[in-house]
């Protein structure tokens, strides 16, 4: 497994690579000591793990998270503990607190193994458009105030759009994120997200129920029973994407 450390102290990055050695399933490809000498290794080297510091000088790791398109798995690895409701309500893999013990460590670690595999109806060979198009099985990672979690695409349901903001809508959470639909809906695979007019875009395989509705349009009611307007425009691709 390709692992980024990424820790503005030098000690602590030192010996925390040290502690991994013994792991023969993480491979510890790069050490950076910011945020920005991280994003340039993280664009050439395709980490499948980050073990991550929080507060660091100019950009925290939240901020590093927030400037990738996609996540890969995350540990914190920090000294300050406050962080750890505001984090971990997250969802992030762990949360170590220094100096790192090794057999949290190994706790961490082991959670590596966990199964993460979607939904079975989701099918996981979509084709990418020149490697551009957000996979449903992507993570990412979405922060709202203090508030911050990880969330696979195939758990989003929703997106809402707010202006220059977007409501997404999963589990019984929606932050708000400052990001367009329009450029949004650019990165969603079609094969799996639709707009459906010009304020949401609907994951399909969150579809409970499709009806007819005024003006030669559709009304879609999701798994949570939120109902969704397909505008007349849009009907005839949807249709054509559910072969109705």
């Amino acid at each position: 497994m390709k692992t980024i450390i990424i820790d503005d102290e030098r000690l602590a990055r030192k010996e925390l690579n040290k502690l991994l050695e013994g792991f023969n399933e993480i491979e510890v490809v790069d050490m950076c000591s910011n945020v920005d000498e991280a994003l340039i290794s993280i664009e050439k080297n395709n980490p499948d793990l980050l073990f991550l510091d929080i507060n660091m000088p100019e950009k925290s790791g939240f901020d590093l998270l927030e400037e990738l398109e996609t996540a890969p798995k995350v540990i914190f690895v920090t000294a300050y503990d406050e962080y750890a409701i505001k984090a971990f309500e997250v969802n992030a893999l762990d949360y170590l607190l220094k100096p790192v013990e090794l057999d949290r460590l190994e706790s961490a670690i082991e959670k590596l193994g966990e199964s993460s595999e979607p939904p079975e109806d989701i099918q996981i060979n979509a084709p990418e458009q020149n490697g551009k198009l957000l996979r449903i099985t992507d993570q990412i990672f979405l922060k709202d105030g203090e508030k911050c979690w990880f969330v696979k695409l195939a758990d989003v349901r929703l997106f809402e759009s707010h202006g220059n903001y977007v409501r997404v809508f999963f589990d019984d959470c929606k932050p708000l994120i400052l990001k367009s639909l329009n450029k949004l809906n650019d990165r969603l695979d079609p094969d799996y997200f639709f707009r459906a007019n010009r304020k949401y875009i609907v994951n399909l395989n969150c579809i409970e129920k499709i009806e007819n509705w005024f003006n030669g349009g559709l009304q879609l009611t999701l798994d949570d029973g939120r109902k969704i307007e397909v505008s007349r425009r849009q009907a005839s691709k949807f249709k054509e994407v559910k072969s109705l």
